[in-house]
Formats: structure tokens, C-alpha cells, sequence
């Protein structure tokens, strides 16, 4: 991912969010979530590691991306309403869709620089608020390659990045109660770290970097089996991040 001089230039910060004016709602559906969608369409275990999650400021959510809910899953664990970025398909889907739209979870068209997902994600993050991203770009059972928008983003606003790892979310949501008797979903957060920067503008090679030292940041959180392209530990450097 090559950013251009003319792209950077593109990107306007310039467009204030006022977070205080969607939080009544957003409370409204975490409610939904933790006592609907908690009791009726998934089996929720908890969340573990909460203290590591900064009490204000801005911060860049990363997870990783097994099943569909587990966006809502991570929303409604944390003790701060994130606004995610999730492909703009979500919008067009039965339920969820109308669920991103009254959350106004930021669109992201996937295959191209999508600028004004990202003129949304830089007023999250510039209005002291949080964002959260799914790095692979798709769901898998174990980690697949992230895309460097994790590190573009982080690099850019500063932002510290929380990674947050969800298991138990396969299967889910569905009424059937053979699946309610294996284990249900959790997530664990881990310390947030956040991206060295050094002088001028970032390359491919830096930015495939920065993002697979954070790919491995959270693939310590998750079980072997879901570490996927990630699952040789020994390989995870820290030359690009700092834990904060």
C-alpha cells in the first residue's frame, strides 16, 4: 500500500465528529446487545484484560474477524462506544445493516483507497474517540495477512492501537441451542502499543512491517489454532512499535 503525496494531500481532517450527539443511541443499542443479542442469538462468556483499555483518548481497536458478530460482540464489551469501519456491504444487510446505519459505523469500500473512510476514521480519532478495525479485510478461523490500513492510520493520528482478540463467535448468531451448549464467545484485550515513526513518507516495505509486528501483537492473544499465518511466534519483531 503506496500512499502518494497527491492522496495524503486529499485527505482532509478538517470536518469535526461530535461523538456526545450519537452516544444516546449507541448506549440504546449496546443495551440491545448485551441484553437481546447476549441472551438470544449469542452465547457471550466475557471479557478479560478491560483494564488495559484507556479510559479516554483516542485509540485504534484491532481485532480479529471470525464470524459476523463479532464487531457487536467487541461493542458490546468495552467500557467506550468505538465506531468501527466495516465494508459498506454491511449497510445492505437484513438487520445488521440497519443496526450500522443508526450506530453510523463508517463504510469502507475495500478495493481502493477509500478516501472518505478515511477522512471518517481521522475525525474519530482527532474528536479524542475511538475506531475499530478488522486488519484482515475478511472472516477467517485463524488469522490471514492484514492490510496496512492498521498502520497508515495509526501512523497518521498518533493513536494508540488496543488489540483485542475474539474466539468462540463461530456458529453464531442462531437459535440453535445445539451450538449454546459449546463454549460462547469472549474477547481478551491486550497492551496497547503504538507505531514508531520516523521521517518521511511511509513506503510499502515500512507498512507491510509495522502491520505484521502488529498482526503477531494480537496473535499472542488468541488460541494456536487461530493464529494462522501468524502462528510462528518466534518471528514477531517490535522494530516499528512501542508499548505504551
Amino acid at each position: 500500500m503506496m500512499i502518494s503525496a497527491q492522496s495524503e494531500k486529499r485527505i482532509s481532517h478538517t470536518e469535526e465528529y461530535n461523538h456526545q450527539a450519537l452516544e444516546k443511541i449507541r448506549w440504546k443499542l449496546r443495551w440491545m446487545i448485551t441484553h437481546i443479542g447476549f441472551r438470544v442469538l449469542a452465547k457471550y462468556e466475557g471479557a478479560e484484560g478491560l483494564e488495559n483499555f484507556p479510559a479516554e483518548g483516542p485509540a485504534i481497536v484491532m481485532i480479529n474477524h471470525i464470524a459476523l458478530i463479532d464487531p457487536a460482540v467487541v461493542l458490546g464489551s468495552l467500557p467506550r462506544n468505538v465506531v468501527p469501519m466495516a465494508k459498506i456491504e454491511v449497510y445492505r444487510y437484513p438487520v445488521f445493516g440497519y443496526f450500522a446505519k443508526l450506530w453510523q459505523v463508517i463504510p469502507v469500500r475495500r478495493q481502493e483507497f477509500d478516501r472518505q473512510a478515511i477522512r471518517q476514521a481521522f475525525r474519530v480519532l482527532e474528536a479524542g474517540e475511538c475506531i475499530l478495525m478488522a486488519p484482515e479485510g475478511t472472516r477467517s478461523p485463524s488469522l490471514q495477512s492484514g492490510k496496512e490500513g492498521v498502520a497508515y492510520l495509526g501512523v497518521k493520528s498518533g493513536a494508540p492501537i488496543i488489540p483485542v482478540a475474539v474466539t468462540g463467535s463461530k456458529g453464531f448468531p442462531t437459535f440453535n441451542p445445539l451450538r449454546w451448549l459449546r463454549k460462547g464467545a469472549s474477547v481478551k484485550v491486550g497492551r496497547a502499543f503504538r507505531f514508531r515513526t520516523g521521517e518521511g513518507r511511509l513506503d510499502r516495505e515500512t507498512l507491510r512491517l509495522m502491520t505484521d509486528e502488529a498482526m503477531f501483537v494480537l496473535a499472542e492473544l488468541l488460541p494456536e489454532d487461530h493464529r494462522g499465518v501468524y502462528s510462528d511466534l518466534s518471528k514477531a519483531t517490535t522494530q516499528t512499535i512501542e508499548f505504551v
